[in-house]
């Protein structure tokens, strides 16, 4: 049951009562929208992606959200609604989300079809279960509650919900700086994030940045027969190869010059947050299947996971890589490669950086580019802002735990728009598990966290009315 500021005492039973019995119904509802294939990275998939924003305008109109919109863009829609009775006596909070998702490759290693959804004991298995629709579906179910019955929320609510966050966010990034206004609030509240386990929520207060690009190394102007040049000319393959190998150390550290130089200390505060945080080596080796543990020296796996700093060949290519065999000597070699960045470091400035390294270390027999893909700086929320300190106490209050505080290695490059363009603290409140398999075969969402996240949204509102 529960329980905290910001509740109506005569109404209580009653919301509670709503919550167990509109269960099947919201889980119905959801499965209904993640049978929607809204695949924004396939163009082929653009009406779907469509269709899944009209889905959610029509249920948020449905729960009793105003001014419910489908914002055309240059890309997928934005569903925008809102509901602002509380005027300002009270706070207001921005939920964000976003309604597509990544491509099912590879198909045969799904267990059931990625777009029926399918319940397994306590989970359920689909594309965007957890990743984002069933996270953004929490806080709708958490609005329509309360509407449905005390007739008015604690706050006043906004939802901004995209179409393209797996494709780069191009569309809200460029809305967003243009719709400060209708935008404005206290805060801005993302589930794309994951808990510990069902029994340990986490606040994630800090996201690595990115950048991401593509080094090109060619050699000869043509490919070459490789018994009439190898050994005469330097193989762009092998040069890439080694090359690649000059950009970190053997103790895991990057060695591209002043790669490190805006890089902040960790100070006693967040050691000890992080410290606190259960997980270490062998839970990575569980998750991952590594053999072993590798990485920057001097820092726990939690550490090196979110607060340091990383550089990661994504992907090789050139030459003949189709079945049967070509002797070949490529004109090019490619290479994928991202970086995952801590707050200070210059996100722009790390793609020259680079190519100024492998020009700088290339022999003359190559030339090396380097072209930057997409870029986006990390963020950091300090713990003991107001609004962290209300959703360590709706987690408490939801799940019967208090949350532990971690910073995140991924990346998430909506929320420094959101910083730099509306000025407000982000929270990141996610209901997904580490074994959810995003972007991976067999996506799911573990039930029991979908209806507590539901509780825990209500509480939130509830706390930050407080």
């Amino acid at each position: 049951m529960l329980s905290g500021p910001g509740g109506i005492p005569a109404l209580r039973s009653e919301l509670d009562t709503y919550l167990q019995t509109a269960r099947a119904r919201q889980l119905d509802e959801l499965c209904d929208w993640l049978r929607i294939p809204s695949v924004s990275t396939l163009s082929q998939h653009k009406p779907d992606v469509e269709r899944a924003a009209d889905w959610l305008a029509r249920k948020m109109t449905a729960i009793g959200l105003e001014n419910v919109e489908s914002i055309e863009t240059t890309g997928p829609p934005i569903v925008y609604g809102d509901w602002l009775h509380r005027g300002t006596d009270a706070p207001t909070l921005l939920i964000y989300g976003h309604y597509d998702v990544q491509p099912v490759d590879p198909l045969e290693l799904w267990i059931s079809p990625p777009f029926e959804p399918t319940v397994r004991g306590d989970d359920l298995f689909a594309r965007g279960a957890s990743d984002d629709k069933g996270q953004i579906f929490v806080h709708i179910a958490a609005v329509e509650a309360l509407l449905a019955t005390a007739g008015a929320l604690p706050v006043n609510v906004k939802f901004v919900v995209e179409g393209e966050e797996e494709d780069g966010s191009q569309a809200l990034m460029a809305y967003m700086p243009t719709a400060t206004a209708r935008l404005a609030a206290d805060v801005c509240l993302i589930s794309d994030t994951h808990m510990l386990a069902p029994d340990q929520p986490l606040i994630i207060y800090g996201l690595r940045g990115v950048w991401a690009g593509d080094i090109t190394v060619r050699g000869p102007s043509q490919d070459l027969h490789s018994g009439m040049y190898g050994g005469a000319v330097h193989n762009p393959n092998q040069a890439l190869c080694e090359l690649l190998a000059r950009l970190h150390d053997e103790t895991g550290r990057v060695t591209v010059p002043n790669f490190y130089d805006e890089v902040q200390p960790l100070n006693d505060r967040e050691r000890t947050a992080l410290a606190r945080v259960p997980y270490g080596e062998e839970k990575l080796l569980e998750e991952s299947g590594a053999p072993a543990a590798w990485g920057e020296r001097g820092f726990s796996v939690t550490e090196r996971i979110g607060a340091r700093p990383t550089l990661e060949i994504n992907g090789i290519w050139g030459g003949f890589i189709g079945d049967g065999f070509k002797t070949v000597i490529p004109a090019q070699a490619h290479a994928k490669v991202s970086c995952r960045l801590v707050p200070h470091q210059q996100s722009a400035a790390i793609g020259p950086m680079i190519e100024r390294y492998l020009q700088q270390i290339a022999p003359p027999t190559v030339q090396v580019t380097v072209h930057t893909r997409q870029h986006a700086p990390a963020i950091v929320v300090p713990l003991d802002v107001p609004e962290i300190q209300a959703a360590a106490r709706a987690y408490a209050r939801a799940f019967g735990a208090q949350p532990v505080f971690s910073r995140e290695g991924g990346s998430i490059p909506v929320a420094t728009v959101v910083q730099d363009a509306l000025g407000i603290p982000i929270l990141f409140m996610g209901f997904g598990l580490p074994d959810d398999n995003l972007h991976a075969p067999n996506e799911k969402l573990h039930l029991p966290n979908f209806y507590r996240g539901i509780q825990a949204g209500i509480a939130l509102m509830e706390e930050l009315a407080s």
